[in-house]
């Protein structure tokens, strides 16, 4: 576990709204791997803790959690388990495309959603 996490519940409750904040966020046809919401949430290295925040977010939230992606640019839920597929329904009706189980992170990841951002639309 990373040494800057540490074991105080505020701390814990401060980082896990930073995750929230963060993921609430992510543009609608775009992911972000959880290293990349770790760091944005200001706890580089923290990857594995996300998913933890995540499922600690109030019911109410409604997070799209579906965003949220591992590094290799593939969903973390077992291939064709109930989550997977959900997830997978879930990102596909945004516009994401899947090429054998992987999403292009160059196109739809964090540098995709900040062009998108910052150019809007690209309509070609």
């Amino acid at each position: 576990m990373n040494s800057d996490v540490g074991n105080n519940k505020t701390t814990d409750v401060d980082w896990y709204r930073n995750v929230w904040k963060v993921v609430s966020e992510i543009p609608s046809g775009h992911v972000l791997t959880y290293g990349e919401v770790a760091r944005l949430a200001g706890l580089p290295g923290a990857a594995r803790r996300v998913s933890q925040a995540l499922r600690r977010a109030p019911r109410g939230m409604n997070l799209p959690w579906h965003r949220v992606i591992n590094s290799q640019g593939q969903i973390s839920f077992p291939k064709d388990s109930s989550g997977w597929l959900r997830q997978k329904d879930r990102l596909e009706a945004e516009g994401v495309v899947f090429l054998k189980a992987k999403i292009n992170l160059d196109q739809f990841g964090y540098r995709g959603a900040v062009d998108r951002l910052v150019w809007g639309e690209d309509d070609s």
